[in-house]
């Protein structure tokens, strides 16, 4: 506990310091910004719309297929056909034939949609057996996976925002952001990954699943709070706080037992329309207060998600019935509209490329190296505690929506939403090799009877 105090003392003094002296820092002036869109017929509006989300969902799946056989996860394949589809690689003549400008707004819509719902689900996703846990190699080894990148990304910030950023942006919210943008880790497609190698049910792949968990709840509760800061104006920052932190305790002392009621309640019926409309209702209501409140509406949806139970039958007929719609029609539009804004092209000097070589290697640096120093000092082995560094370095889907709010509050540069989503890329695709050249085999010839000898829990509480 000394140590974790210390550890958690020492990061908010580092980044006091960075900011003290970061706020001495000017950002290049912003450019005016021509975001020129193409007047659309309405009769033509859902034609392009319909074509642009046919060509993403063929591409995508196509993709997805290509990289599954890679040993890739499949959202890796359906990010790059959204980057494939857009103006950096096809150029904007071509590209707008598939992705005309005139259909962003349309597919924004669709695609906020697809991310509250799939933050939705990634809620639902969130075991309490998994947070309940709290030895000390999870909580400490999950928040060191924070605290590390956090401090580096604000360091990064002190190089990267006289170059990268505009001087519309305080660098307190830009540094808040990278730190941030840097500590996530991608809780759905590491599940899918320990799953894919028989780990979900070692000892090892407990503590990797718990260590994300934590770090996920940890992480999103983080972006409520920058992007608070970044939308907040002169003196309705404490309005922010202040409703966030009430937000979230009228969730777990009111609306997590009228969930456990309502789940109760339906436990065993095959019908759970009327208890499916209250949850939706629930939703939209709790993404719509998130967003009053000057948060985002995925934190609301994310909530909502953690707060119902996660055994329960309406948890698993509720994934049910939304995972095949948000991922496969959904979610295109989310992947169209991130490449439609990436402009690899604009990553045009070698000082350019340069400096996001450092940002990877910042991020890789933070998460791995966070991750593998508390895992070896809290009793992992060296091999295990890098199979965890490596785990815990997958972004994926997450950090593109973390990218995202970060573009639409206009704190990062088109140019740097370029680079950080060659971070999200990069550091996606090299956990199954790094975690395949570790060799985890001690790790997947754990029984299952050895796990809950470890961690004193019954062994059915990990088969979920």
């Amino acid at each position: 506990m000394i140590g974790y105090g210390v550890m958690v003392l020492v990061t908010i003094v580092a980044f006091l310091l960075i900011r003290n002296y970061g706020e001495t820092l000017l950002a290049p002036t912003a450019a005016a910004a021509a975001h020129v869109v193409t007047s659309v017929q309405a009769s033509n509006v859902l034609l392009r719309v319909l074509v642009a989300l046919v060509a993403i969902i063929v591409t995508g799946q196509l993709l997805g297929w290509v990289f599954a056989r890679l040993n890739q996860p499949p959202v890796i394949g359906e990010v790059v056909a959204g980057i494939l589809l857009g103006p950096s690689l096809l150029g904007p003549e071509v590209s707008a034939l598939v992705l005309p400008p005139s259909v962003a707004p349309y597919l924004g819509i669709i695609a906020q949609l697809g991310v509250v719902l799939y933050m939705f689900l990634v809620g639902l996703e969130l075991s309490p057996a998994l947070l309940n846990q709290r030895a000390h190699t999870t909580v400490a080894t999950s928040h060191a996976s924070i605290l590390a990148p956090f401090i580096l990304g604000a360091l990064l910030a002190l190089l990267l925002y006289p170059r990268v950023s505009s001087s519309d942006v305080s660098f307190t919210s830009f540094a808040l952001f990278m730190g941030v943008s840097m500590s996530i880790t991608a809780f759905p497609v590491l599940a899918r990954i320990l799953t894919d190698y028989r780990m979900s049910r070692t000892r090892l792949g407990v503590l990797a699943l718990s260590c994300a968990a934590i770090d996920d709840v940890t992480a999103w509760c983080l972006l409520a709070f920058v992007v608070g800061i970044a939308k907040a104006e002169m003196g309705q920052g404490l309005f922010v706080a202040a409703g966030a932190l009430a937000f979230i305790t009228f969730m777990f002392l009111l609306g997590r037992p009228i969930l456990q009621w309502v789940a109760v309640r339906w436990e065993g019926e095959a019908q759970t329309r009327g208890a499916t409309t209250l949850v939706f209702v629930a939703l939209l209501l709790s993404s719509l207060t998130a967003e009053v409140i000057g948060i985002h509406a995925i934190f609301g949806a994310f909530l909502l998600g953690a707060v119902i139970p996660h055994d329960s039958a309406l948890a698993r007929a509720l994934t049910r019935q939304l995972e095949q719609v948000v991922t496969i029609l959904l979610l295109p539009a989310f992947f169209a509209l991130t490449g439609m804004r990436t402009r690899i092209d604009l990553l045009y000097e070698p000082g350019q490329w340069l400096i996001c070589a450092v940002i990877i290697m910042t991020a890789v640096a933070g998460k791995f190296g966070g991750t593998l120093a508390a895992a070896r000092l809290t009793g992992l082995r060296w091999r295990d505690a890098a199979i965890l560094g490596a785990l815990m370095n997958t972004r994926g889907l997450m950090e593109l929506i973390v990218l995202n709010v970060g573009l639409d509050l206009h704190v990062i540069t088109p140019t740097l939403f370029a680079m950080m989503v060659l971070l999200a890329l990069v550091t996606t695709m090299m956990t199954a090799p790094v975690v395949r050249w570790l060799n985890p085999r001690s790790a997947l010839e754990e029984e299952p009877d050895t796990i809950a000898e470890t961690w004193s829990k019954k062994p059915q509480e990990f088969c979920d």
